[in-house]
Formats: structure tokens, C-alpha cells, sequence
């Protein structure tokens, strides 16, 4: 990925232009394209296509792209969802499983990829860890998005990656609860009810009103647009709200917790 992020960049200058330039010769943003070349986003076989037709670089992109090893390709539906989280005016969560990747430590993250099935080598930790920790950037905009996460008490509650990795990450659900723009509820466990038995989901709003939802499975994901299978799931999340703790219940929970430690 670094290396194509190189050659974008050499073929870029070549051609005499600016970030800005190419950027909008290609109809994207300038982050967009200021990613790719330092390799923290891959580049995408549509995108290839036209930076070869405005560089005149003969399909080289194109070609070079197609012969990234399965590590630095990221699925073009992932890459599709996170270019959408990077500009969503807000954000509504549901996870039952494992912490969101936006409300997750460096140490959780690891955790998280520590134990995948296969496993990953070390290298493909640490790139994963560091695109995940460098999505967390949107909670940190001066006019961050609208953010709304439900989480399963069980994911509180579990020591994915050891007592330590554990108490840092009470700390930080406890920071991130008084973040602003950001809503933190905690689904009670022994519920007899509860509306997300379906499994986790994202919902989006984009910089254009339109919503978006994004829903992951054991090997794959998709974006859905269809209206009124988002009205369903915005329902759903409508509830979920209802049955979780509060926003100051949850930091009671996760105070009690901490207290506890």
C-alpha cells in the first residue's frame, strides 16, 4: 500500500501538480488523496483507473493495484464504509460483541486482532491497529459528528486482552462518555426484551442528509441504502435507546466498575 501511495505521489510531480490539483481532476477530496500517497489509505481499483487517464501513467496504477498482496487490500465495501464514516454528520451504533472502532484503545485494538482466527502476523496487527486508532480522528474535528453508540453490558464487562488492557479500557469509555457529541448507553444484561437479537448495525447520516447503514458478518459486510430497510433498522435503534441504561446510568455502571477494580 506504501508503495503505491509512492508512486501516486511520483507520478503526481511528474505531471506538475499539487494534491489539491489532482484532487479535484479526479473529483475527490484532497485528504483523500494526501492518505493514499503516505499508504494510510489504500487506493481502489475505480480510482486507479482515473488518476492512470489524468497522469497518462499508461495503467501502471491500475496494474500495481491489482498486484497488492490480500494484506494491503482493504475490501471495497470497507473501504466504501469508512470513506463514509470520515464524513458522516452523525453516527448511531449498536455492538454487542466487542467495542466499537471508534471508542477502542491502541491496547483493545490489539486485543481485537490478537485474536483472530487465523491469526494475523505482527506487521498486519500493527497496520490494522493503526488505521483503526487513526479513524478515531473524527471524534476529535472541531465540529465532530453527531455519535450515538449502544453497547452490550457483556462488552463491559469482558477482559479482552488482560486486567490491564481492561482497566484502560473503563478509563476511556469513561472519558468518551463525557466527550461532546457523543451519546454512551450500556444495554443491562438480563433484559427479557431487547430489539438488537438481530446483531450489530451502523447507521449513518451524510454530509448530504441522506442515511446510510452499514451492517458486518463473520466474513463479510454491506452498505445498505434501500429506505425502507434503513427505517427498519432506525426503529430498531429508536428502541434499543429505549431498553439501554441512560446516559448518566451508564457512567454510574462504568464508575462502579471502575470502583470495583
Amino acid at each position: 500500500m506504501k508503495l503505491v501511495g509512492k508512486l501516486v505521489a511520483l507520478f503526481r510531480r511528474a505531471a506538475g501538480l499539487t494534491q489539491s490539483q489532482l484532487a479535484f481532476l479526479v473529483g475527490h477530496q484532497v485528504e483523500t488523496i494526501a492518505s493514499i500517497e503516505q499508504g494510510r489509505r489504500a487506493l481502489l481499483p475505480d480510482l486507479a483507473a482515473k488518476l492512470d487517464e489524468r497522469l497518462d501513467t499508461k495503467g501502471a496504477l491500475e496494474e500495481a493495484v491489482a498486484q497488492l498482496p490480500e494484506i494491503d487490500l482493504i475490501p471495497a465495501w470497507a473501504e466504501e464504509y469508512l470513506n463514509l464514516e470520515r464524513e458522516a454528520l452523525a453516527l448511531s451504533w449498536y455492538d454487542n460483541q466487542v467495542l466499537p472502532g471508534l471508542l477502542q484503545t491502541e491496547n483493545y485494538a490489539r486485543a481485537v486482532f490478537d485474536s483472530r482466527v487465523p491469526t494475523f502476523s505482527r506487521e498486519e496487527i500493527d497496520t490494522h491497529v493503526g488505521t483503526r486508532l487513526e479513524r478515531q480522528e473524527i471524534l476529535r474535528r472541531e465540529v465532530p459528528p453527531t455519535t450515538s453508540f449502544v453497547i452490550s453490558e457483556a462488552i463491559v464487562r469482558d477482559r479482552l486482552g488482560g486486567d490491564e488492557v481492561y482497566r484502560e479500557t473503563l478509563r476511556h469509555l469513561r472519558y468518551c462518555a463525557d466527550l461532546p457529541g457523543i451519546s454512551l448507553q450500556i444495554m443491562p444484561l438480563g433484559r427479557t426484551t431487547h430489539a438488537g437479537l438481530d446483531g450489530p448495525f451502523i447507521l449513518l447520516e451524510t454530509p448530504d442528509y441522506q442515511r446510510v447503514a452499514y451492517t458486518e458478518t463473520q466474513r463479510g459486510s454491506r452498505l445498505i441504502s434501500n429506505p425502507d430497510e434503513i427505517s427498519i433498522l432506525a426503529q430498531r435503534y429508536a428502541m434499543l435507546r429505549t431498553q439501554a441504561l441512560n446516559t448518566e446510568e451508564t457512567k454510574s455502571l462504568l464508575d462502579r466498575l471502575l470502583g470495583e477494580l
